[in-house]
This record gives structure tokens, sequence and C-alpha cells, in this order.
């Protein structure tokens, strides 16, 4: 069984000395999120991940949903878990009071959130999906709409989906054909939308679909969507729950991994619905969702690399295997150079996206809660540059970090009993859901940096410079990670400025160099935030703390990191400067 309790101290570690818990306790509302309350919150998640999700991981994988007489069922024990979660109060405790919520911060939701997705990634799509709907309905529901969902939905007595995909429309949600049409104050919602995760299920009393869907005299392409709140349950003027609505699941995916989690398509054929923001206007408040579901996605490639890191270890600690230099004798794996490195570098990475994505969320929470609304556009500046490096390079890193976790276990790791296997399988969706890398990357390159003209970018650069003249005047010690993170910092600074100047050379170029500007970002953001981790570490050691262990090991991760992963960006840098006349050199026909 996994230790939930390691990563709790690190995540304690990143919400105190990089998203400033205490800045964000004297936040309005947010004042009863103390260090004291918000470890024992964390400490409670780890009992609840390791105790009841954990034991099902492996059981959701191997059972997998079925459709049975027009509805979902999902594997043995997730109704029961999911019970569980409701009952301790899990699915409120960042939505808002007014609504039945317990108003702590997202960087601190976020944290408990890691661990549910590490015990059982399946699972607990189901809670994310939920609170993405939370989100989008409170941003853009009328007070009508408000009053019917969103307290049931806070509580978990109903959870919620996001209705995009059709069969003729991926990403490119203009060609989305259901069509909604009015019926008194309602919609009846027409049409098949497909990749519906937890499009049902036995686990609550109701799901309501948030659906994407033109009205009859909508323009043509996105700017003719309308979004709509289209429950499984019709709901009486009384809140309780009536007949079945005119949607279900035609069937469930067969999938590479996240079997415990129902991939449904689903079928709407009059249902009734209510229309959530205004007409025509769906994208922007589906978007809100999106956002939300990008982190959370991020965070997933975080959670399932901790997973299988943890695993690796324990695998490498016990398996014995050959003699290694400086040892007597045949020793375990972990004392094998190559196998050290393999760890370590799962380590590093795990800690730079970790403290990453906490970082974004708690700029998310000023964004939404600061007084000054200068302090508000700027978090919101840095929080909507960060979200889709978060997204595609957390992702992306799961690929290599679960994989390098199967690799420790060698052949042990390519059957399925071990569940390295699983971990591999069920990071490979990651980075295809909710917007792929390649569309996380477009949106970096046109969005976040040449729309923007360099603005955010600016910015970040400026603070992750203070952070290097922090590094420099902390001494000798820290000389390797300011040399290192400098030269990282000038490779993205000359990647950016490449973008910005010649960066629309040819039509093709923004989009041919989006990817290594995605991961570059990523690396050295990463980087950044564990040299400030460095920091921190080497204070508190400084101050007398006793944890050495722990403080000492930030330190040789920080180092690690500095000369094993951040020369990549200077690579990054290089090939961003060749721009798309190789991408592009070969003919389709020839490809």
């Amino acid at each position: 069984m996994a230790d939930y309790q390691a990563p709790v101290k690190d995540m304690l570690f990143c919400l105190g000395e990089l998203a400033d818990l205490n800045a964000l306790g004297q936040l309005p509302g947010y004042a009863e999120a103390t260090p004291d309350l918000v470890e024992a919150v964390l400490e409670e998640a780890a009992q609840f991940a390791a105790g009841v999700l954990a034991p099902l991981n492996t059981v959701g994988d191997a059972e997998g949903t079925r459709v049975e007489d027009g509805q979902v069922r999902v594997p043995a024990g997730f109704g029961e878990a999911y019970r569980q979660y409701v009952e301790n109060g899990w699915a409120g405790i960042v939505q808002s009071p007014e609504y039945g919520g317990q108003g702590l911060p997202h960087a601190v939701g976020l944290a408990v959130e890691e661990m549910l997705q590490s015990a059982n990634m399946a699972w607990s799509l189901c809670p994310l999906l939920t609170q993405g709907a939370v989100h989008a309905i409170v941003a853009h529901g009328a007070d009508a709409v408000k009053s019917v969902y969103l307290e049931r939905m806070i509580a978990g007595e109903w959870t919620g989906t996001m209705n995009l995909t059709e069969p003729q429309a991926g990403s490119d949600l203009a060609a989305v054909r259901t069509q909604a049409a009015p019926d008194g104050d309602q919609f009846r919602i027409t049409g098949q939308k497909i990749y519906i995760t937890f499009g049902d299920h036995d686990m609550a009393e109701n799901v309501i679909h948030l659906v994407l869907a033109r009205l009859p005299d909508a323009p043509e392409g996105v700017r003719g969507i309308s979004l709509f709140a289209v429950p499984k349950k019709l709901i009486s003027a009384d809140g309780s729950l009536g007949d079945a609505n005119a949607v279900w699941p035609v069937s469930v995916e067969h999938k590479l991994g996240i079997h415990g989690s129902p991939t449904c398509v689903m079928s709407f054929d009059g249902a009734l619905g209510q229309l959530v923001g205004e007409p025509n206007q769906g994208l922007a408040a589906m978007f809100t969702m999106m956002n939300h579901a990008r982190l959370g996605v991020g965070l997933q490639g975080v959670a399932i690399s901790e997973r299988a890191y943890q695993q690796a270890v324990a695998y490498a600690r016990d398996r014995v295997q050959g003699p290694a230099a400086g040892q007597d004798g045949r020793v375990s794996i972990v004392h094998h150079p190559d196998v050290r490195r393999m760890l370590m570098t799962m380590r590093a990475y795990i800690e730079a996206m970790r403290a990453l994505a906490t970082v974004l969320a708690a700029h998310l929470d000023h964004a939404a809660a600061s007084e000054d609304a200068n302090a508000r556009a700027h978090h919101q500046a840095r929080a909507d540059l960060l979200t889709p490096v978060v997204k595609g390079w957390s992702t992306e890193m799961s690929q290599h970090l679960t994989s390098l976790g199967l690799q420790v276990h060698g052949g042990m790791g390519y059957v399925e009993e071990t569940g390295a296997a699983q971990h591999f399988r069920d990071a490979r969706i990651t980075t295809i859901y909710e917007g792929t890398t390649g569309i996380q990357a477009n949106d970096l390159v046109g969005r976040k940096t040449l729309r923007d003209k360099g603005r955010a970018y600016a910015a970040l650069l400026d603070d992750m410079r203070a952070t290097l003249s922090d590094l420099e005047t902390a001494g000798a010690g820290m000389r390797l990670l300011h040399d290192s993170f400098a030269d990282a910092i000038d490779a993205l600074s000359s990647a950016v400025e490449w973008v910005l100047t010649q960066g629309t050379e040819s039509p093709e170029a923004p989009g041919a160099v989006s990817y290594h500007l995605l991961m570059m970002t990523g690396v050295v953001a990463g980087g950044w935030q564990l040299a400030r981790s460095a920091l921190a570490a080497q204070r508190r050691l400084d101050g007398g703390d006793d944890d050495q262990q722990f403080l000492q090991t930030k330190l040789a991760t920080a180092r690690f990191y500095a000369q094993q992963i951040l020369p990549q960006a200077q690579a990054h840098a290089r090939t961003i400067s060749y721009g798309a006349e190789a991408v592009m050199a070969v003919p389709e026909e020839a490809l």
C-alpha cells in the first residue's frame, strides 16, 4: 500500500513555503485555513486515500464498468467509497459556504485531490468533474439554476459531467450538432455525446450533465453554442426527484487504462434542461469548467507519478540482484547507480511538478479572493500562463515517470500482477483528455505569448530573476543552483523573444515550436520552484529546524534537478530557434 504520509509532508512544505499559506489565510473568506487545520485536513485525506480508495484501484482495473438495464454499473466498492467520501465532507471542502461548502483555499483542496487521484485515479474522476461543473454553474448560472443544483452537487448528493465531444466534433467545437429546442422556460436537448467521463453511474442519486448544444436561431461556429444543465432524473419544484429524463448511456468505451471510470456514449432524446449563462455564450461557460479540469488533469500527472515512484522505491529496496560498486556481495537494486538515477529523476520531477501546481492554485485563490483589482489581474494572468504548462508538462512527464517506474521493476513491471503496468496505462490518457498537449502548447504560444505580446512571460521571468538574486546572495552552497538556473532563465528568455520576433515568419512556425516552448517552460518553472524550495530548506536548517533528513533531501533533490534536468532548457531553446522548416519539409504524400 502506498505511503500517503510521505507526500503530505511535501505538500505542507509547498503550501507553507511556496504558496504562502499565511498570505492565503489573510484573504477574505480564508481565515480558517490555519497551518494546524490544513495539516489535520491533509492527514485525514491521507488516511481516506490509503484505507478506502487505494485498495479499490486494482479492483476497478480488473472489473471495469458496464451498461446493464440502461444504467452504468461501476466496480465493486466504488459506490461505498463514494458514500464515505460524501459523509466525511470531502466533496465541499473548497466550495463556497453560501452553498454549503467549507470554503478552504483551492491550493489546499489541490493537495487533497492529489492524494485521491494517486490512490485511485479512475474513481477520482467523478468528484473532479463534479467540482468543475459546480465551478461553471457558480460563475455563469442564473440564481434560479444555482438554487436547483449547487447545494446538492456541493454536498456530493448529485454529481456532474462535461458534455462537449460528438462523433464529428472533437477539439473542433464549431462542428457541434446537438440541438436545444425551447419548451416553456426549459429546453429539449437532442443529440449524441461521446467520451463522457462518469456520464452515468450508480454511486449517486442524480447526475447533472452540462451539455453544449445549439438553439434554433444560433449562428454558425463556436459563437452559436449554448450551455445547458440536463439532469439524469427530473427535478420537481420542491427539489425532489421525479421520473428519468430522456438521457441515457448507450455504451461504455473499452480503454487502455482507467478501467474503473465509465467513459460513456450518451444519447439525449428531447431531454429537459436549463440554460446556463447567456444564449450562444456556452463556450465561455464551458471553458470555466475546462480550465478547472485542466489543472486537475495536470495534477493527475503528479499523482500517478507519485504512486509509481513509491512502488518503484519499495521494489528497489526489496529486490536483491547482483553486486554493486562499493558494496559487498549481492545487494538490493536500490544500490545500483542507474536505478538510483531513475528514482531520483522520478522524485525530482514529481516535487517540481507538485510545487508548480500548488503555486498555480494559490494564484487562482488570490485572483478569486483578493480585494485589490490590480492584484487579482496579476494573479489571473499568471494562472492563465501556467495552466497549459501544468496540464501539458506534468502529464507528458507522467508518461516518462510511470515508464521509469515500470523499468525499475524490470520484467516484473511488464506483468500486470505488480501493478506497475496499470500506472503506466492509466497515465496515458492524461495527455489526451481536456485538451491534448498540442492544444495546450498552441494555447501557450497563441493566446498566452503572441496575443499577450509576451507581457505575462516578462512578469514570470522577472520573478524568476528575483529568485536568482536570492540564490546569489545565499552563499557558496547555492552556487550550483544559481549557475544552472541562470542558464535556464537565459534560454527561456531567448526562446520567448524568438517566438515574439520570428515566430510568425511562416504560418506553421508557432505550431512547430509550441511543444518545445511548453516543455521548456515546465522544466524552467519547475526548476524555479525547486530553487525556492532549496532556499526555504536552507533557511529552516540555519534556524535550527530538527527535520534534518527531509530538509537535506530537499537540497539534494534541487541539486539533482539543476544538474540532470535543467540543462534540457538549452536543447529546447536551440530547437525553437530552427523554426518550422524541418518539421514541414517532407510533403504529406511522402509521410
